[in-house]
């Protein structure tokens, strides 16, 4: 994994663009600007130059060997295996604070969306869309363990699935393991959903 530790490349990761050009480059592999383009109906022009500022902050490199000639760029990760975010490092360096203040606003805005789109998003025939909530009894260590074999889990899955295939389209999983952080809201009240997801325990899916 890339280990993020400077501002710069926090900042680099928290535009929005950037971060769904990461998010594609790993679950397809190696892309052209003009499949990201194609992928995020983007100019090319504008896919290329946000490949060559994450290139700049060591996130993405040109996939030698996969273009037809020198000028047919194909891009990379710098690691399939992702990124490891150390925020608090980032944090205790010069600009660091702001850096990761405009990432953490920026990340929680994206999951609102997600949760926005999984709760009332148009349900397309076919597409699966599943929403999970459980409350575990753990100690740190065994919430640090549960963590690592979920993200062993996924890691495999994308490995499997990597890769230009037009029967697949990109899914996100967006996951959360903390400390439980409150009260639910009351019956009736804003934020309430009718599928069950605010539930201790619950699945949904479709």
């Amino acid at each position: 994994m890339v280990n993020v530790h400077d501002p710069k490349m926090l900042r680099a990761i928290a535009h929005p663009l950037r971060n769904r050009i990461l998010g594609e480059l790993s679950a397809q592999g190696p892309l052209r600007a003009a499949d990201l383009s194609a992928e995020l109906d983007i100019p090319a022009n504008q896919a290329s130059f946000h490949l060559r500022q994450l290139a700049k902050y060591g996130l993405v490199t040109e996939a030698v060997g996969e273009g037809r000639d020198r000028r047919d760029r194909v891009w990379r990760l710098v690691e399939e295996e992702g990124l490891n975010l150390d925020i608090a490092a980032v944090e205790q360096q010069p600009g660091g604070a702001a850096a990761a203040a405009v990432f953490r606003s920026q990340a929680a805005a994206w999951a609102h969306v997600l949760v926005d789109a999984a709760h009332f998003g148009t349900r397309a025939p076919g597409v699966h869309r599943a929403i999970a909530e459980h409350a575990l009894r753990l100690t740190d260590d065994e919430a640090r363990e549960l963590s690592t074999e979920l993200n062993d889990v996924v890691q495999e899955w994308a490995l499997r699935t990597r890769g230009r295939d037009p029967s697949r389209r990109t899914y996100l999983l967006l996951s959360l393991l903390q400390p439980h952080p409150g009260t639910q809201p009351e019956d009736g009240a804003e934020g309430d959903s009718d599928n069950g997801a605010g539930d201790p325990d619950s699945v949904t899916s479709d």
